[in-house]
C-alpha cells in the first residue's frame, strides 16, 4: 500500500481504518506512516495523524521510537488543531517515557489553560496531566485549580472529563 497516496484520496474513517489494517502491529509499516506524517505537507500530516492515533491505540508499543518526533510536533507553533488533537489522544493512553515527562507536562498544562484551544485538545490535555500527576502528586493542586477555574465557562465535554478527574485529585 502507498500510504501517502491513500491519504491524498480522502480524509475519511474508511481510509484511516484501511491504513491501520494494513499496518497492523508491524513496526516497519508504522515507520512508513510516521515518515509520511513527518514529511508533510500539513494536509497530509493532519490526515496521517488519524490513522497514527488509531494504530497506537491498538498497539501502543508502535509509538515508542517516535516519542521525540511526536512531542516535538506537538510543541510547534501554528500546528493544526487536528494534529494536536490526535497526538494528545494518543498520549492520554500512553505511559510517557520519563525523558519526555517535563516537556509533555509543560505543553499539556499550557494547552489545558488556553481557552482558545478546541475543547477536545483541552480535555485530552487534562487527562495527560492527570495521568502524570499519579507520578508527580505535587502537580495535583495546580491541575485542580485550573480545572475548577475553567468550570463556570466550560463545555459539556470539559465538565464531563473534569467530573471524572476532580474527585481523584
Amino acid at each position: 500500500m502507498d500510504i501517502k497516496a491513500e491519504l491524498w484520496l480522502a480524509h475519511s474513517k474508511e481510509v484511516a481504518s484501511g491504513i491501520v489494517s494494513y499496518i497492523g502491529n508491524d513496526p516497519e509499516r508504522f515507520r512508513e506512516l510516521m515518515g509520511v506524517f513527518a514529511a508533510g505537507p500539513y494536509r497530509i500530516t493532519q490526515r496521517a495523524s488519524w490513522p497514527m492515533a488509531m494504530a497506537v491505540e491498538k498497539y501502543p508499543s508502535l509509538l515508542i521510537p517516535y516519542y521525540g518526533a511526536v512531542i516535538s510536533m506537538l510543541g510547534k507553533p501554528n500546528i493544526l488543531a487536528g494534529i494536536k488533537r490526535n497526538i494528545l489522544r494518543i498520549l492520554q493512553y500512553q505511559e510517557v517515557p520519563e525523558e519526555f515527562e517535563g516537556e509533555v507536562l509543560d505543553l499539556t498544562f499550557r494547552l489545558l489553560e488556553d481557552t482558545s484551544e478546541p475543547i477536545a485538545i483541552r480535555v485530552f490535555s487534562m487527562q495527560v496531566v492527570y495521568n502524570l500527576s499519579k507520578r508527580y502528586p505535587e502537580i495535583k493542586p495546580e491541575l485542580k485549580a485550573i480545572i475548577e477555574s475553567s468550570l463556570p465557562y466550560a463545555s459539556a465535554g470539559f465538565k464531563s472529563r473534569a467530573s471524572k478527574i476532580l474527585p481523584k485529585l
